[in-house]
Parts: C-alpha cells; structure tokens; sequence
C-alpha cells in the first residue's frame, strides 16, 4: 500500500514537470550548465591529483652537458649513470635533436626560432628511476652527485615539478570549495524558484486537496520529487556532456621516453556518483526551501 502511495506521489511530481515543462526546462538547462563547471572543475582536479601520483611512482631525470663537454668525459657519465641503483638510461639527445624536438613541440610558431644564431640547448642523458619509492631511491642524492660531474651543467628530475604542482593543487582545492559554495547557491536558488512556481501555478488545487483531508506532506512530497528529479536529470546531463567533450577533444595519453607525462583519464565511477549525489542533495534541499514557504512542517 506504502509502495502505491509514494509511486502516486512520484507520478504526481513527474506530471507538475509536464504541466511547467517550460520553467522546468530552463531551470535544469540553467542548472545543467552549473553542474557541467561543477563537474570540469573535479575533473581537472582529478587528473592534477593523477600526474603527481605517476610522476611520484617513476621519477624522469634530466641531466645536462656543458657545451665544451669532451667524449671522453661524456662517457664516464654514461658509465657512472648506468652504476646507479635503479636508474635506466633512455637515450642521449644532442643539441641538434633537442631543438627538432623545440621545433616540433612549437608546431606553427617554430619559424622564431629560425633567427637564432647558435644553438642554446644543451644536449642531455634522459634517465628513467621507476618505483623509486618502493625501492627507496632518493632522486635528489642522484642529482647532487651527477652535477659534482665534469662536463655535467645541471640536473633537473620531474618530482621537482610534482612538488610544484602540490603547492598548486592545494591552492586548486581551497579555490573549488568556494566555487562549488557559489555554484551551489546558485543551484539552490534556481530549484527553489522554479518550485516555487510550480506551487503558485497550482495554488487552487492544493487548497482543494487540504480541503478534502489531504495532509501538508501528501501534498509537499511531490514537490520535493520535483526537485529531486531536477537534480538527477541536470547532473546526470552534465556528465554526459563532459565525457562527450572528452571523448572527442580530449588527448588520452602523452608518453616521453617511457614515463606518462600526460595520461587524462575521465572521472571515476565514484567521482560521478558524487556529482549526481550533489545535484539530487541541492534539487531536494531547494524543493525544503520552496514548500516550507506555503506549508507548516
């Protein structure tokens, strides 16, 4: 019987929506459009939080030669690159191969670089420490000695950037809380108006229902489903409009010399569960708000 009266209710919340199909549609493309920047903001969020934990697990390392540099000393830090722990010498890339590489990293705007006249890249061994963790491999005791090194001018390691990228990403975060507080007044105020509506458009037939022995919650539950339903359907439309934007645009995968420097995966299950849990949280809150204008609790 319970069963019955809350899928009269649902069915009743559903027909309020036919009947201000119109509000209702301009509501939820306003809010759709509010959760999909809800929803870019994590995603970017959570790839950040992605490339800090690859770049942690295997660690890329730059060492850069002195111009004047010898073959013979070149060699011994071949050789002495090759003794550490760990440590995979990837390749060597010359002067000439690292402005091929500038040039093409530029695309249309490598013709700046034509008016160069010397090279000022320096050539470079490219090293891959994975598990460095793991196998409690500290990168810095490797830079420090490599750039005591004859003919080594500076070595530079990607966790250095990772450690940037910290500072960042906590920066990132304390910026989403005070969007996502924003964007979720917004949403607030969106449902509870557009239910407000609702309530006004059918003012008479409430007080028709109350007359004839309805209860306030008979007749608050369906605009709460209202809400609920608003909820569900915008953010649930704003995650199919990211993964589409993704799955055209996005570049799934960069790899150098083996290490993902790039690798922009898509929200996880849990990620989306959230977004739609925070629509239906906001859409039911929002339908509290309007109804507990007209009707005591």
């Amino acid at each position: 019987m319970r069963l019955r009266i809350w899928t009269y209710l649902f069915k009743h919340g559903l027909m309020n929506i036919s009947n201000n199909r119109l509000t209702h549609l301009i509501s939820m493309g306003t809010i759709t459009l509010t959760m999909l920047l809800f929803g870019s903001f994590m995603l970017v969020s959570y790839n950040l939080n992605n490339w800090i934990k690859q770049w942690g697990e295997s660690i890329s390392m730059s060492v850069y030669l002195t111009d004047d540099i010898a073959e013979k000393t070149q060699q011994q830090i071949e050789e002495v690159i090759q003794q550490f722990r760990g440590a995979e010498l990837i390749g060597f890339i010359s002067k000439r191969q690292a402005m091929l590489q500038l040039k093409e990293g530029l695309g249309d705007q490598a013709g700046l670089l034509d008016g160069l006249a010397d090279n000022p890249l320096p050539s470079s061994f490219e090293i891959l420490i994975k598990n460095a963790k793991e196998n409690q491999i500290d990168p810095k005791k490797i830079k420090v000695s490599l750039e005591k090194m004859d003919g080594v001018e500076e070595v530079q390691y990607s966790e250095q950037w990772a450690e940037r990228f910290k500072g960042l990403l906590d920066i990132l975060k304390i910026v989403g809380f005070i969007v996502g507080a924003f964007l979720g007044i917004a949403v607030l105020f969106i449902t509870t108006n557009t239910i407000k509506l609702a309530i006004y458009s059918r003012r008479d037939e409430i007080e028709i229902s109350k007359l004839v022995g309805a209860t306030d919650w008979f007749v608050k539950i369906p605009f709460l489903f209202e809400g609920v339903i608003q909820g569900i359907v915008s953010s649930g439309t704003a995650i199919l409009v990211l993964f589409f934007v993704y799955y055209l645009f996005s570049v799934k995968s960069v790899y150098l010399f083996g290490l993902p420097v790039l690798d922009f995966v898509f929200l996880s299950q849990g990620h989306a569960l959230m977004i739609i849990g925070f629509g239906v949280g906001l859409g039911l809150v929002g339908g509290f708000i309007a109804v507990g204008r007209f009707f005591k609790v």
